[in-house]
């Protein structure tokens, strides 16, 4: 049976090609044929930039707080950071979600010769992002200050993640708006783009930082809330760049065309979708537990939140510190997760030609780059953890608190990029539903239980939390290569 929908799925991409008019050369699909690890590093190297550059939006931030007057305000705005970061994610990652769907339909119909299909797509998927975003914003701010209080005992974190979280949240319809245009561009092959949009931003938003951290040029001195504003300003700066880039291209794609809206397709990309969005939810809800689990930690040592004289310093080390680790290896997630971009761009793109055999063969390839690649860059993290932690925080508390799972991390980063990297071969095969229900129970199953009984149970402190995350990292990057393995995501049609 795979033999013959294979053979039907070629017969009609030939022939579907063959009635196509020919593309311009700058509009061609990916080379299928193509060695595999030039083609993969075409697309994958401008992710990893673009995405690095992405995250270092928010690794900025957490350097300029290093720098903010007192260890009490610096250590309560890290230990913030990653609260906020998660509340956000729980709200505009989830809307996001929006582009893994738009990149596997995009990518399908490219490579069909069908660019105005591939536009529609783009068109339905923005406008559901604008509808939805903006009732997200509205409830995301709504719940704010209530979720402020459930993340973290001290006050002044709590204040920290109000103030920023409410910049940040205003930027849910240009964050999951710029994903939706990286799903339409990562789909066509012009992964560039994005890379392009990720530096202008990036450079705006350290300017913005600071700016309205430390109030200069005659701005209002902002603290941590100035690092929200200056994000705020610097997404929607990076979404009119990709803007420009659609603009230019409005001939071919035709996006901005009203005709194009259809609820057959809009639910079309919501199937592909809404499972990649509720696997962000239950991701950013299991990691909201997690940095719970953290601030326990805080609570056990001992001294009230809601006393002053100075308790916010020792109330938020492992707050300030886990804030920091993720900080961090968010520089080597989204590295990892860009290869995986590419691997999906590849594998839809494949699929859609009715050519799995060379789905199979880009997502081993893609997996073999990556765990060279990643295998060097934990080495190095693991090696040099002192170095980095003196990077991230002055705080010499703090820096201890970091070290040990900062080598424990770099030395795992192998399964992360495995993982990830399957995880997106996944999804650009049309199996997200698969990728929800293994996270939920990978989260529930492995991550939490372990983070609790390792930490809080057997007191094994910060370190058994980053134990339980290397569990779940090993884990996932196993189940969803069996899942790859196993072939079935092969006669999927979308």
């Amino acid at each position: 049976m795979p033999c013959l929908w294979t053979n039907r799925r070629l017969s009609a991409y030939t022939a579907a090609v063959a009635a196509a008019p020919a593309l311009p050369s700058a509009h061609s699909p990916v080379d299928l044929d193509g060695p595999a690890y030039p083609t993969i590093l075409k697309l994958a190297i401008p992710t990893v930039i673009a995405m690095m550059s992405q995250a270092i939006v928010n690794a900025v931030d957490a350097v300029f707080f290093a720098h903010l007057p007192t260890h009490e305000e610096a250590n309560a705005a890290q230990a913030a950071l990653m609260p906020s970061l998660i509340l956000l994610w729980m709200f505009g990652g989830s809307l996001s979600a929006i582009g893994v769907g738009t990149q596997a339909l995009v990518a399908r119909r490219f490579v069909e010769r069908r660019p105005e299909a591939a536009g529609s797509v783009l068109t339905n998927g923005s406008a559901f992002i604008i509808a939805g975003g903006a009732l997200l914003t509205v409830v995301s701010l709504y719940l704010l200050p209530w979720m402020a209080q459930k993340q973290h005992p001290n006050a002044d974190v709590q204040t920290v993640i109000v103030d920023y979280g409410t910049y940040r949240m205003w930027g849910i319809v240009s964050m999951a708006l710029t994903m939706g245009l990286k799903g339409f561009f990562d789909g066509l092959g012009r992964t560039w783009i994005h890379f392009v949009s990720s530096v202008v931003m990036n450079i705006f938003n350290i300017l913005f930082c600071y700016i309205f951290i430390f109030g200069k040029f005659g701005a209002p001195v902002m603290g941590a809330a100035g690092a929200g504003l200056a994000a705020l300003l610097a997404t929607w700066i990076g979404l009119f760049t990709m803007v420009i880039y659609l603009w230019l291209d409005r001939t071919t794609f035709r996006p901005f065309r009203i005709s194009n809206l259809s609820m057959p397709l809009i639910w079309d990309i919501l199937k592909l979708s809404v499972p990649a969005a509720v696997a962000t939810v239950i991701m950013m809800f299991g990691f909201q537990v997690f940095v719970r689990i953290v601030a326990m930690l805080d609570e056990a040592a001992g001294v009230d939140a809601a006393v002053d004289l100075g308790a916010g310093v020792k109330t938020s080390i492992n707050g300030a510190a886990t804030s920091n680790i993720i900080s961090m290896l968010k520089l080597t997630f989204t590295a990892c997760l860009a290869f995986g971009t590419a691997t999906a761009t590849l594998v839809a793109q494949s699929i859609g030609a009715g050519r799995p055999d060379r789905a199979v063969f880009f997502g081993w390839a893609s997996l073999r780059l990556g765990l060279m690649v990643f295998g060097v860059v934990g080495a190095l993290e693991g090696t040099f953890a002192q170095e980095l932690t003196n990077l991230w925080t002055t705080d010499p508390e703090v820096r201890e608190a970091m070290l040990t799972p900062m080598r424990l991390m770099g030395w795992t980063t192998p399964a992360i990029a495995v993982c990830m990297i399957m995880t997106e071969a996944l999804f650009g095969a049309g199996t997200p539903k698969f990728v929800a229900v293994a996270q939920f129970l990978m989260v529930f199953g492995v991550l939490l239980p372990c983070a609790y009984l390792f930490a809080i149970t057997l007191g094994w402190g910060l370190n058994g939390i980053w134990i339980a995350a290397t569990t779940y990292m090993v884990v996932g990057s196993v189940v969803m290569s069996a899942k790859f393995v196993k072939g079935s995501w092969q006669s999927v049609r979308i």
